[in-house]
Parts: C-alpha cells; sequence; structure tokens
C-alpha cells in the first residue's frame, strides 16, 4: 500500500478516548478535550505592579529632587489584603506587588522615586507619573468570557499554571493509551545478560516503550515471546484485552519463523494495513484485534523507529483526540541517493545547514539502514524521497518533516 493510503487507512484502528475530568497535575502532558474560557479577569482588580506608593498621578506634576510632592501616608496595603480606605487629596499610601490599589489613587510611584519623613507620617515623591503607572488593570491580560486554548490543546506547564489562575482544579481532558509492547525472537537476549556474538541483545523494547511514552502512552506491559506460534498466542491473547494498543516487534516479515501476523490472523485480527510501500519499514502492519488495536513493526530497530512514526504515534495521538501536523520545510539533498522507484523513503536528517547561495537550507543525510539505530540520534526530521523515482541528485529539493514543534488538531476539526 502506498505510504499516505496506508496511514490513512491504519487511523481507523483506533477511536478518541472518552473525555476524563482529571487533577491538574494528573491532567500534565494530555491534550484537552473542550475549549476552555476564561471564568474570571486576569488580574481580578487594579493592582501594584511594584513595591511603592498608591497616588493620585495629578498630585506629583512637576515633583523632582528639588522639589518632591509630599504627602500624607493613610495606610499599608499588602498582596492578599484590601485598602482600609479611599485616598483623599494629599494623600498616599504603601503599597507592596500585587496589592489592590487604593480607591481614589490611579498610579504607583516606585519605592526608590520616594521618600518618607523621618516621622513617618509623610512621603516625599521625587517624580512626575501619569495615571496608570506601574498599575496592572484588571482583566488587563485576560477579561472573562476570552476563549484561551481550544480542544487539542496540550496541557504543558504554561497550560496548568493559567488554568490554576482561574481556579480550576480540574482540566477535561483525553486520557493516555495503554500500551503494551511485546518483541519477539529466537536470537534475543536481556541487556545485563552474556550474549554470544550470533545473539542480539534486545533493546526494541526499551525503543518503542519510549517512542510511545514521547507520544503520551502509559506503557503498562513489556513482555518478550520466542518465535514460537503457542507462546506468542498466550502473550497476545493475555495482552490485548488489558491495552489500547498492542505493539510487536520482529516476526513482521514472510519468513518461515515471522509468526506475528500468522498467528494474529488465527486470533481474529483484522487487519487494515499488511505491509507498506515504504523503507525502512516496509513489513509494517496495522490491525484490529478484539477492541485493541494492534501495530506490527519490523525487528530491525532502525525499521521499527520509521515505521512506529509513521503508524503507531499517529494512533496513539488519535486515542487522545488529536492528529499531529508536523511543519514541512522543502530543503536540497546533500549528496545524491539511490532508491528503490517505487518505495518512499525516509532519510534522516542530522541537521539543516544553510549555504552561501543558497535561499534553501541543505539536509544534511546520514547513512540509512533497517538495522541501524544510531542514525536516529538527535535527528531534525526525515527527508522524503517520494516513490516514482529512483534517482536524487545532489542539491536536489525535497520535502522535510520535522520533529520539533509540531501542531496537533483535535480529529474533529481535521
Amino acid at each position: 500500500t502506498p505510504l499516505p493510503a496506508a496511514r490513512l487507512a491504519a487511523l481507523d484502528a483506533i477511536v478518541p478516548a472518552a473525555p476524563a475530568r482529571l487533577p491538574l497535575m494528573e491532567a500534565h502532558g494530555r491534550f484537552l478535550a473542550g475549549g476552555i474560557v476564561a471564568s474570571r479577569a486576569l488580574p481580578g482588580c487594579d493592582n501594584s505592579a511594584m513595591d511603592g506608593w498608591a497616588v493620585r498621578a495629578e498630585e506629583t506634576r512637576g515633583a523632582n529632587r528639588d522639589r518632591p510632592a509630599r504627602l500624607r501616608i493613610v495606610d499599608t496595603v499588602y498582596a492578599g489584603h484590601l485598602p482600609r480606605r479611599a485616598l483623599q487629596p494629599g494623600e498616599a499610601a504603601r503599597v507592596f506587588t500585587g496589592a489592590p490599589l487604593s480607591p481614589g489613587a490611579d498610579a504607583v510611584v516606585r519605592q526608590e522615586a520616594a521618600r518618607p519623613t523621618d516621622d513617618g507620617t509623610h512621603v516625599d515623591v521625587f517624580v512626575c507619573v501619569d495615571p496608570g503607572h506601574d498599575l496592572r488593570r484588571a482583566g488587563e491580560e485576560v477579561m472573562p468570557g476570552t476563549a484561551l486554548f481550544p480542544a487539542g490543546q496540550r496541557v504543558d506547564a504554561t497550560v496548568l499554571g493559567v488554568l490554576a489562575s482561574l481556579g480550576e482544579d480540574t482540566a477535561l481532558v483525553r486520557p493516555a493509551p495503554r500500551v503494551a509492547v511485546v518483541a519477539t525472537g529466537d536470537e534475543l537476549v536481556a541487556p545485563g545478560q552474556p550474549a554470544a556474538p550470533h545473539q542480539v541483545f534486545e533493546s526494541n523494547r526499551v525503543l518503542v516503550a519510549a517512542l510511545a511514552r514521547e507520544a503520551g502512552a502509559d506503557v503498562t506491559h513489556l513482555a518478550r515471546s520466542r518465535d514460537d506460534d503457542a507462546e506468542l498466542h498466550a502473550q497476545l491473547e493475555k495482552l490485548a484485552p488489558q491495552v489500547d494498543v498492542l505493539i510487536t516487534t520482529g516476526g513482521a516479515s514472510v519468513g518461515d519463523k515471522d509468526c506475528v501476523k500468522r498467528v494474529l490472523t488465527r486470533m481474529g485480527a483484522r487487519f487494515l494495513v499488511d505491509g507498506v510501500a515504504l523503507k525502512p519499514g516496509k513489513p509494517v502492519a496495522v490491525a484490529r484485534l478484539g477492541s485493541t488495536a494492534v501495530v506490527v513493526l519490523p525487528g530491525n530497530p532502525g525499521a521499527a523507529t520509521v515505521a512506529f512514526d509513521q503508524f503507531a504515534r499517529p494512533l496513539l495521538f488519535k486515542h487522545q483526540g488529536v492528529l499531529e501536523q508536523r511543519r514541512v520545510t522543502r530543503a536540497r539533498l546533500s549528496e545524491p541517493r539511490h532508491k528503490q522507484a517505487g518505495l518512499t523513503y525516509l532519510v534522516t536528517v542530522a541537521a539543516l545547514e544553510a549555504r552561501e547561495g543558497s535561499a534553501e537550507p541543505w539536509a544534511r543525510l546520514r547513512p540509512q539502514g533497517a538495522g541501524q539505530i544510531l542514525q536516529n540520534v538527535a535527528a531534525r526530521g526525515w527527508a522524503v524521497l517520494p516513490a516514482g523515482r529512483a534517482d536524487f541528485a545532489e542539491g536536489e529539493s525535497v520535502d522535510v518533516q520535522l520533529f520539533e514543534q509540531p501542531d496537533f488538531l483535535p480529529v474533529e476539526a481535521a
């Protein structure tokens, strides 16, 4: 299946989770299930932006070091406390940052521009200020009824801070998808155990679980199976009912020992995607097993990374009610590339470099191999070499899917 059609078909394997109202800290990292409208003004009242003196601005007119304006001190107001009285002509109130503005005052003189008299009854103001000086007006940041965040907004630290400042202690979000990862292969040895040269330290469970967590998932189970139909069947049968998404690695192709698709078929799985015109990651498959979405990844870590990115990651985000929209830029290839004409290649971009005389950046590529894992460390994105051609020249412009700063659209709006 061509890559764009396969990605679209795979999304049918899952539906967004029902919204849940969670305490703010538990909502951290989730996506809003509905828009947020301000329930109150921010700030809630006119208040001082500085430690200083609340004054009537007109009474500071012409004030300077030689001829200060002398005002009688009638109140001290702290943040979280109300003024005891309104200011009358010739009066000032000591105020601190965040303190409500005394009625009758319309400006604040910061404390370094004034000095109390020795007896503490008056304050000498050495500057002239305009109305509104060093004040934060009620609602200057947010007015009640202002639309703040749309559905699909990721709840990061700043969003949490805004919600808390509005008095919210919960947020309506989509819960994290529960994920199980099963690595298959007779050749696998657990890290930390001795391995012979013909054996492979099993890295995919850690790799795929971490990729899933980076996409917002709660990885609840990690398992391993030999290339044995009965053992794999038992693992899948046990894990599938407990999770929203089940991801396998290895055993995805058509060799004698590649049993994952065979076992899933016997279990009644309905395949939506089975093989994609993609490199690396061609054997990837997506299926439904009962109510669980299943993603079958190749065993080679480089291929597993690309296939996860293109198929498992979108499913995990859709469960959370959003579709990821990556930024795409045009860039020139730093070297020529030959490929199979019928496949789309996703090639790791190590860096985007400016070159004199070129309006477009140059994509510095890394060697690409299904079994390589270092190629994706600190990568900037994928250079997309589309199907239909075999040769791409150095300096040719292609699309680059950037990993950083994606946008997220609510599923309903996509």
